[in-house]
């Protein structure tokens, strides 16, 4: 073999070496830093600040307020005509502008027309009552009494068209029985409120217009009603504060009569909040009857005559759902029908007085759970 031939077959035997050495090069498993597995996540340590549990939510406290009996008959009517924005029922006004729900009964039919029914003493105002009433602070009025329909059945006309053009929300009454029993919902600073107006008394009107399927009327339960159960405990499962304000117990006596207090007892069981009333023209015991809080009677407020003067305001205080303070603030009914906050040493009295009456009604100054 020649020079040349060796130089070519050397040179091809180190072109075949550098083509091997390559060829594992490339199955060896390298590669670019970028194709490299990423690093095992490091375990959490124990020295390692765990992340803050959320902040707990403020509480919701709202503060409800109740009057009682409310008309304007009469002398009285002349308080429709006034016009004072800042007081359109004079000192009296800033106790129902406090509160961020207040509500009273008003115990009259809305109508110029109508026959006055066959009773001792009928009522009737112009809708200018409920204008009066809103700018007053009162949010919501309860119909479900003895006087809503004093002027028949063209009477209920006219109060069920007034309460549609008017300004605040009536509860206790409508076109027919499912309309007259629905509450009132409202929220208010994360607290959902349903408020229930209804007459607990057996007489002329409760017979005679009482709401049905097919008729207008005021929502009677004269003994613990099942429609009105039921909606008292759908209202309390949705999680809402229920209140219901009933007319009930006999005129004139201070203590609670026992179909009040069995009333009452139902309601609570069924998941009421708050069970206040009115119609016996006099105060009445009120209290905690377990967590419901009940305020058996609270007596006439605006009323043509002072023969029993006697009355207030009450505000509750509402934390989270449930009531943990009461105030009664007292007032006197003046010969202009409406009443005056009582001041000094009066007013000592009077809440001692007030104090005094749930001796006969079997509540307890302070709220408690089974």
């Amino acid at each position: 073999m020649d020079v040349t031939q060796r130089t070519r077959n050397t040179a091809a035997l180190v072109l075949a070496l550098l083509l091997a050495v390559g060829l594992l090069a490339s199955c060896d498993g390298g590669g670019s830093d970028n194709d490299d597995p990423p690093p095992p996540r490091a375990a959490p340590t124990a020295t390692q600040t765990p992340e803050p549990a959320p902040p707990e939510p403020p509480p919701s406290v709202i503060t409800l307020g109740f009057a009682g009996d409310i008309h304007f008959e009469r002398h009285v009517a002349q308080w429709l005509e006034r016009v004072d924005a800042r007081r359109p029922l004079g000192p009296v006004t800033e106790l129902l502008r406090a509160p961020d729900l207040m509500m009273v009964n008003l115990e009259t039919a809305i109508a110029t027309g109508g026959q006055p029914e066959p009773k001792q003493y009928t009522f009737r105002t112009s809708p200018a009552a409920l204008d009066l009433l809103a700018a007053s602070g009162v949010d919501v009025v309860t119909m479900a009494n003895n006087h809503g329909a004093d002027y028949g059945r063209s009477g209920l006309r006219e109060t069920l068209a007034a309460i549609d053009g008017g300004p605040l929300p009536v509860v206790g009454i409508g076109p027919d029985i499912e309309a007259a029993f629905a509450p009132y919902r409202a929220e208010i600073a994360g607290t959902s409120i349903s408020v229930f107006g209804v007459s607990s008394r057996p007489e002329h009107t409760a017979k005679r217009f009482a709401a049905t399927e097919t008729t207008a009327g005021i929502a009677v339960a004269i003994e613990p009603h099942r429609r009105l159960l039921s909606a008292v405990r759908r209202a309390d499962e949705a999680g809402d504060l229920v209140v219901v304000y009933l007319h009930w117990g006999q005129q004139h006596r201070t203590c609670a009569d026992p179909r009040q207090q069995r009333m009452a007892r139902a309601l609570s069981r069924a998941g009421a909040d708050v069970v206040v009333g009115s119609h016996a023209h006099v105060l009445q015991g009120a209290g905690w009857l377990g967590s419901t809080y009940v305020a058996y009677g609270l007596a006439d407020f605006i009323w043509y005559h002072n023969y029993r003067p006697d009355t207030g305001v009450l505000t509750l205080r509402v934390r989270d759902g449930e009531v943990v303070r009461h105030r009664f603030h007292p007032t006197l009914i003046q010969s202009s029908g409406v009443p005056l906050p009582r001041q000094g040493q009066d007013r000592v009295d009077a809440l001692r007085a007030w104090d005094a009456l749930r001796g006969c009604s079997g509540l307890t100054p302070f709220p408690s759970t089974p």
